[in-house]
């Protein structure tokens, strides 16, 4: 018996058409042992079949209906003595369990790169929360980091970054390869701050971040230093007072338009020649970021040369020692310093116990909602509204029927601010929830324009949109597809007192009174006049009563 395989077969068989050959050779054969190769799996296709002769063609006809990882046949001289022989194992359960085995290999790889995930912090945009306003998510104007990295639309700005860096070189009288070589140490870990994979190469993503992160720092060091300066014309269209500033800010806030702040920490590093410093670029960003801030009072003020902060300069220290994340993780911590997170020492936050202790109940057991009526609602109920003097936005108070929320500032980019913010704080973990509480506690309060012309007389919201109905509607939207616990948040507390002082029928019947017979002079000197009215009315009634049992005589 010869051992052939298929092909060996095919090879020593005549041509379909000389059917007498055919035959003829069945007979001259007197054995064939077919097999299929080690690596054959998969099914034989009906030509090749169609090319065996007699019970060979019937023994693969029902071969390739109940195909086999291995056959093995012997065709006698006479053709109807055949031995067949089959593996265990089907080939369509093989393709099965390879297909099974490669999914078990993906997890397998996915788990590894959850080790990872702790280096994460940049994120691409969730499309349930991107579909309400898109553009508030995009940059408009530039591109930094990997995200939206050559898009055409944003080319035009790639012609000022080289500038930028062409002028970091020349100051420093430095070699380009020293910036190269420094941030090719840091490429593994810049690539695990984003989410997913960057397609591209380790020359392109290293040029990407020198590139990005010199123009990011020359326009951070022009706002604190100045650029003329930097040795820029006053004059120029983008490192000037007079360029796009407010725009390219408007773009570096975006989350998905960011950069490691240890990129940034070493590229500064290198020009200052102390690349191992870090925080000094975290004590920028405030400064350069004023001008977006939602509130009065900047938290930043510059005094010479020196960043000075609203406060002390021990606060000041807390960006650096915190370490940041990028641009966007610093205006939040700015926005949020002596922040609940932290223990509370002013006497300034002794003498508002309610929000001390919505602070401080964030985690107790019994975990109560963050759901309170819209400010008409409250209106009726006797709340009353008043205007706090901080620059924190988020410190809202509520004591003794008096609910006191600081004054916000609501302009073009606060709506791309927040909405960036609250994404930032739906995808990276343990930051917390306070800008999405916040945003919450106002989309709530905030259901029509009357609610926001309240608000705007009691000087709690201050605004440079078209009109009230802007407003609504902006806090209106934050919030939606946002995943929020309203059980865990630093107002919960104040929710639920809020939510108590609503439900006390008392109040409600108190301030019905006073909003119908006390809201103008004129109403309560007509209720005055009733009540005198009644009054001699009843001594009348009284005095004739009396008169008739006790006649005088």
């Amino acid at each position: 018996m010869v051992a052939v395989t298929y092909k060996e077969y095919f090879n020593q068989a005549p041509p379909l058409e000389d059917i007498d050959s055919l035959e003829a050779m069945e007979s001259r054969v007197s054995h064939f042992e077919i097999r299929e190769p080690e690596a054959a799996s998969t099914r034989i296709s009906t030509l090749v079949v169609g090319t065996l002769p007699g019970k060979s063609q019937q023994l693969l006809n029902k071969q390739q209906q109940e195909p086999s990882e291995t056959l093995h046949m012997v065709v006698t001289d006479n053709g109807d003595q055949i031995c067949e022989e089959r593996d265990n194992i089907n080939p369509a359960d093989s393709e099965w369990v390879i297909s099974v085995k490669k999914k078990l290999e993906q997890a397998r790889v996915l788990d590894e790169a959850e080790s990872s995930r702790e280096m994460l912090c940049i994120y691409r945009v969730p499309h349930c929360l991107r579909e309400g306003d898109e553009k508030a998510y995009v940059p408009q104007i530039i591109s930094l980091g990997p995200y939206h990295h050559g898009n055409s639309s944003l080319s035009q700005m790639d012609l000022h970054k080289w500038r930028a860096l062409q002028h970091v070189l020349k100051r420093n009288k430095q070699e380009i390869k020293l910036y190269l070589d420094s941030v090719k140490e840091l490429e593994k870990r810049a690539r695990a701050s984003y989410d997913g994979s960057i397609p591209l190469t380790s020359n392109e993503f290293v040029e990407m971040m020198v590139l990005d992160g010199c123009f990011v720092i020359e326009l951070l060091m022009g706002t604190v230093k100045g650029f003329r300066q930097l040795g820029y014309s006053p004059n120029d269209p983008i490192f000037s007072t007079r360029g796009p500033i407010h725009s390219i800010q408007r773009d570096m806030i975006k989350l998905e338009n960011q950069l490691p702040l240890f990129v940034l920490d070493r590229l500064l590093g290198l020009q200052e020649d102390n690349p191992c410093k870090e925080g000094r670029v975290a004590k920028l960003i405030p400064q350069f970021f004023d001008a977006l801030m939602p509130t009065d009072e900047p938290l930043t003020k510059l005094d010479g040369n020196e960043l000075q902060y609203s406060e002390s300069r021990d606060q000041a220290e807390e960006f650096s020692d915190k370490g940041g994340l990028h641009c966007l993780d610093v205006f939040r911590r700015s926005l949020l310093r002596r922040s609940p997170e932290r223990p509370l020492k002013s006497q300034r936050w002794s003498k508002s116990s309610t929000f001390i202790r919505s602070i401080t109940t964030v985690n107790f057991v019994e975990r109560r909602q963050q759901l309170v009526h819209c400010v008409t609602e409250l209106r009726e109920a006797g709340i009353k509204f008043k205007k706090r003097k901080t620059d924190r936005f988020w410190e809202i108070t509520f004591d003794n029927g008096t609910l006191e929320i600081p004054r916000i500032l609501i302009h073009d980019v606060t709506k791309s601010l927040l909405l960036n913010l609250v994404a930032f704080e739906q995808r990276h973990p343990n930051c917390g929830n306070y800008i999405t509480s916040y945003a919450v506690f106002m989309d709530n309060l905030i259901n029509s324009q009357q609610d926001v012309a309240y608000l705007h007389y009691h000087g709690i919201i201050e605004h440079w949109l078209g009109n009230d109905a802007e407003v609504a509607d902006l806090f209106n939207h934050l919030c939606q597809e946002v995943a929020f616990d309203c059980r865990n948040s630093y107002l919960s507390s104040l929710s639920e007192g809020l939510n108590k002082h609503f439900n006390h029928k008392w109040n409600v019947w108190f301030a019905s009174l006073k909003h119908r017979y006390f809201s103008n002079p004129w109403a309560v000197f007509s209720l005055i006049a009733a009540g005198v009215l009644l009054l001699l009315t009843f001594l009348q009634t009284l005095y004739a009563v009396y008169g008739y049992y006790h006649p005088l005589r």
